[in-house]
């Protein structure tokens, strides 16, 4: 179907921000109502966009529209700590949005070796700067494009790294670093005990957010890095737990003042099956 001027306006609109209402809509493009929902119809039909009650949205992955939520914060967050990894380095990454913007950021850095059990991560970072990717396996889930389970597990637990990094459904001050789903949260504890520095990155919407399954505490994590100041309790916890923590682009917090940065060591990655 050729698509009028218009409707490639809406097209971007939707596509810029994800969610987009028809009265906007109209108003930014100068015309009724009943014009836009004309223009809206056949591309509702066409399985081009879906019609929500007085807006519409792009039909697409649900992983692929979580990437545009809070795109800017997340992008922040990736950046500063792309800053701290070295070429050479070697990282471990679970799969989520804010890990797979960090590894579009990781573009920047040559000679990387890279462990995940997301398939977009590893498509990211494969073939190119003299990277070497390995990629857990198992099944691959829909949604996301990770492998989960037993061998998942097992194969990033012969792995010893520079960095492990994980993203995180929910940070609560009692419960510690939350998640919703079992494999996922199983999955992400290993990373943390797979790397010499762990580091957890997150945006604030995150914070005082509990979930059904509790990841790991915070005195398993040396460092949080987000986007704005944690609120006084959860700082306070962290604190009390010796985990570091740092706003993006910003010098890094009192509490991580006081203590002595996690060490980085150039070594390459070590199998620990190799360690006998």
């Amino acid at each position: 179907m050729r698509q009028s001027p218009r409707q490639l306006r809406i097209l971007r609109s939707a596509q810029r921000q994800g969610t987009v209402r028809i009265g906007d809509l109209a108003e930014e493009m100068g015309v009724s109502l009943e014009t836009i929902r004309r223009d809206i119809r056949p591309l509702v039909e066409g399985g081009t966009l879906v019609k929500l009650h007085g807006a519409v949205s792009l039909t697409e992955a649900p992983f692929e529209r979580r990437l545009r939520e809070r795109a800017s914060a997340k992008q922040t967050i990736a950046r500063h700590v792309a800053a701290s990894i070295a070429d050479g380095d070697s990282v471990m990454l679970d799969t989520g949005t804010t890990t797979s913007i960090l590894a579009r950021e990781l573009l920047t850095k040559r000679g990387l070796t890279i462990v995940t059990n997301s398939s977009d991560i590893a498509r990211t970072l494969a073939t190119v700067n003299g990277n070497r990717v390995y990629m857990a396996g198992g099944e691959l889930r829909g949604d996301n494009g990770a492998a989960f389970g037993a061998s998942a597990i097992a194969f990033a637990s012969s792995f010893k790294v520079h960095h492990a990094i994980i993203s995180i459904a929910g940070v609560d001050a009692e419960g510690g670093l939350m998640d919703q789903d079992l494999a996922e949260a199983e999955f992400a504890r290993q990373v943390l005990q797979c790397g010499r520095r762990r580091l957890v990155i997150t945006d604030h919407s995150k914070f005082n957010r509990s979930a059904l399954v509790r990841a790991a505490s915070f005195e398993e994590i040396d460092l949080l890095i987000t986007d704005r100041a944690p609120p006084d309790t959860l700082a306070q916890r962290l604190e009390e737990a010796g985990t570091r923590w740092e706003v993006a682009g910003e010098p890094a917090s009192a509490a991580s003042a006081d203590r002595e940065p996690a060490r980085r060591g150039r070594l390459s990655v070590e199998r620990r099956a190799a360690k006998s």
